[in-house]
């Protein structure tokens, strides 16, 4: 290593301190001749040594210090090993069709390379490989700035990157990071890109998110969405079928370059768990066909869902409703009618008043609350609170159906009023008529949503909405609230928040509640007969009670959230006992998980207060797999076991295009070199040329050193201190 000392003085500069050296000396002669004393002579001295510090220190003096390159220069060549290469849309000669890992392999068995290993030592290295890097908690993935970075960990730096990869990064930071700081190691990268920016033309069929459970009997919607990169219009067929099951067929028509999202309805005949495969046709001109089929799982049961509803008058929404719920065969219905004057309505499945204590009405799953409310020997304020705990804790869902009396007024100083979706117009409680019948228009999330699905296509449901029997009596509503999703609104009525909400829903606590401003439901019913009214309320009840029957044991419910989760979820899950009569307050909830690789977690589920038999708990899916929950209670009879598929996401996701763009930002920043897999020996050739590596510099700047500032600051006080002590003006 050398090292030399170096200013920034120019002649004239000089001269100029020369003059004013010279100057500063004869001030300070003039000054101890004066006095001629020993105190004079060092005030004297100190200046001049405070002035040439000063000009020292405006020459700007540099230490540089030179390291010369002793060790032979390295190039490194990293190479993606990640699942996303295996994607195949390299088309090579004679339209053969490649993945990216097989181009990959091939290059590097032509040691490409070569020509550099006359000039610098060449690291071949991959990186991203499946299973490096990763453990239970973190999911495998590609992190090209940690790659790049540890670039930079080496004792030397390289005189190039050459980076070989389909630029599809997706954990860690930005790669531009490490190109900012291997730009200012002056470490160029050159990146060949491996893979197509365009997709091929093809179709996708995308993974399917299908529910948990169904229920024996009840038709089930799995959704599906398909997406085309082809130039034409395609009609083809989604078949679902599996072991034992009969294929079902959708017909669909995707537009050039599109999408379509749709459903398959199955109908369950056989209780138990179901694989099914869901696959659409290989089209002719297709360049990819392992992309066309998804595979998922439902478990189906067989459940009696119980629901109660209560009104006051028996209005025709109140009578088709209640008709509808009693020839469901899934459904077990109570009815309680308000006779206003005439006492509780008697007959076949109706009761004679509101269930008196949590464990009576514990047993609903879903409450109609009609055009009742507190007072007039209806309800209570008392009964209203078991409502709202009802759902906030048990999970049940509420349905508010309004009617012409207004009664949903007391509603608004309940204990029920957080709980409803929208809010009422204070000034009209009886609603509003029209002259004319007015059709229910969907909103955008009404038209996929399943409460609204009276079709698999969304097509023909839009179609069918639009046919529909209008309503001629509504309920004035003024807004939304927060947390609310409208699915229907009125064709012609707004305010200043947009259309008049007719049909919205919003979860609460455990629950979901549900407002429907018209009764005229029954109306449906016109020229079809139960086709779509009993299919509507049907989906209704099945919507709402769905979390309530997710996994069920001994004396014990469980329900988890989120439904489907993945690897790296937080899963939340709350477990009710049964029989709230023979439930005390005192008994605890312990819960046992055994994740897929064999460990074993324990905790206690924490009681929530209300009274309800509610305990609540989580844990951390780090893995995918198939988990065992096992609950244990404190006394017998508290026993559930269930199983919980976690999904292990794919982070590394085939058929997605080449991100280019990361690869040309890179090698701007680091001035390299970009270029697709034809530019690759033109690239190792650009590489060749660089010049040879200059010898590390380390410059110790003196004039900036806060050690040099503060010597010359404390020199001058000093001075002045000691000028005052002299006595010395």
């Amino acid at each position: 290593m050398t090292s030399q000392w170096t200013t920034s003085l120019s002649p004239a500069m000089l001269a100029a301190m020369a003059l004013l050296l010279g100057a500063t000396v004869g001030l300070c002669v003039m000054n101890w001749w004066r006095r001629r004393t020993r105190a004079a002579a060092l005030m004297e001295t100190l200046r001049l040594v405070v002035v040439v510090l000063i000009m020292v220190t405006l020459a700007q003096p540099e230490r540089v210090d030179r390291e010369p390159v002793t060790e032979e220069p390295e190039i490194v060549v990293l190479h993606d090993a990640s699942d996303s290469m295996s994607t195949r849309d390299l088309v090579m000669a004679g339209s053969n069709v490649i993945s990216r890992g097989q181009w990959l392999d091939e290059a590097l068995g032509t040691n490409f390379w070569e020509p550099l290993e006359q000039q610098a030592r060449v690291s071949v290295e991959a990186f991203a490989r499946p299973g490096e890097g990763t453990n239970a908690a973190s999911l495998a993935g590609t992190d090209l700035n940690q790659t790049l970075d540890s670039v930079l960990e080496r004792p030397n730096p390289p005189k190039a990157v050459l980076l070989l990869t389909d630029g599809d990064w997706n954990t860690g930071a930005s790669p531009l990071e490490a190109a900012g700081r291997l730009r200012a190691r002056q470490v160029p990268v050159f990146g060949v890109m491996v893979g197509r920016e365009s997709p091929l033309p093809d179709l996708v069929l995308e993974p399917v998110t299908a529910p948990s459970y169904g229920l024996l009997g009840e038709q089930i919607a799995l959704p599906f969405r398909v997406r085309s990169f082809l130039p034409r219009e395609v009609r083809t067929t989604v078949a679902l079928g599996g072991a034992g099951v009969a294929t079902v067929r959708k017909e669909i028509v995707l537009p050039p370059y599109g999408q379509v999202q749709d459903s398959v309805l199955w109908m369950p005949k056989a209780v138990g768990e179901y694989l099914f495969q869901l696959s659409l046709p290989v089209q002719p001109d297709e360049y990819l066909d392992n992309n066309n089929e998804r595979s998922f799982r439902i478990a189906i049961r067989t459940e009696k869902l119980r629901v109660l509803v209560i009104d006051s008058f028996p209005r025709w929404e109140y009578r088709y409703l209640r008709n509808a719920l009693e020839r469901d065969p899934g459904v077990e219905v109570n009815c309680l009618l308000f006779h206003p004057g005439m006492g509780p309505g008697q007959g076949r499945s109706y009761i004679d008043a509101f269930p008196a204590s949590r464990e009576g009405l514990a047993q609903y799953d879903v409450v109609f609350l009609g055009d009742v409310g507190i007072g007039d020997g209806e309800l209570t304020e008392e009964q209203f609170t078991l409502l709202r705990g009802l759902v906030e804790q048990q999970g049940s869902g509420l349905v508010f159906l309004p009617g012409r009396r207004g009664r949903l007024a007391s509603v608004l100083n309940s204990p029920l009023a957080e709980l409803l979706p929208v809010h009422l117009d204070a000034s009209n409680f009886g609603g509003m008529t029209s002259p004319l019948e007015n059709p229910v228009l969907l909103t955008l999330p009404g038209r996929a949503h399943f409460l609204t699905r009276l079709s698999g296509s969304e097509a023909r449901n839009a179609s069918i909405w639009k046919g529909l029997p209008g309503f001629y009596w509504c309920a004035a509503v003024e807004r939304a609230k927060p947390g609310a999703e409208v699915l229907a609104v009125h064709p012609s009525i707004r305010n200043a928040y947009g259309r008049m909400p007719l049909l919205a829903i919003r979860p609460f606590g455990q629950g979901e509640v549900l407002f429907l401003g018209i009764d005229a439901a029954w109306r449906w019913r016109r020229g079809v007969e139960d086709k779509y009214h009993y299919r509507f309320w049907g989906q209704v009840v099945r919507w709402m009670a769905h979390k309530r029957h997710m996994a069920e044991g001994e004396g014990l419910r469980l329900t988890f959230s989120p439904e489907q989760p993945k690897a790296g979820d937080q899963i939340f899950f709350q477990a009710t006992v049964l029989d709230l009569l023979d439930w005390k307050e005192s008994e605890t909830l312990s819960a046992q998980i055994d994740s897929p690789s064999g460990q074993t977690e324990r905790l206690e589920l924490n009681p929530v207060q209300g009274g309800w038999g509610v305990y609540q708990g989580g844990f951390q899916a780090s893995e995918g797999g198939a988990y065992r929950l096992a609950l244990d209670g404190s006394r017998p009879g508290r026993r559930l076991e269930t199983t919980l598929v976690v999904d292990a996401p794919i982070v590394e996701k085939l058929g997605q295009p080449a991100n280019g763009g990361i690869l040309r930002e890179m090698a701007e920043l680091t001035r390299g070199r970009n270029g697709a897999i034809e530019d690759l020996d033109q690239i190792v050739r650009q590489i060749a040329l660089l010049p040879e590596a200059t010898p590390a510099e380390r410059r110790f700047r003196l004039w900036s050193n806060p050690w040099w500032g503060g010597a010359i600051l404390g020199l001058l006080a000093i001075y002045w201190t000691a000028r005052k002590a002299a006595g010395m003006i």
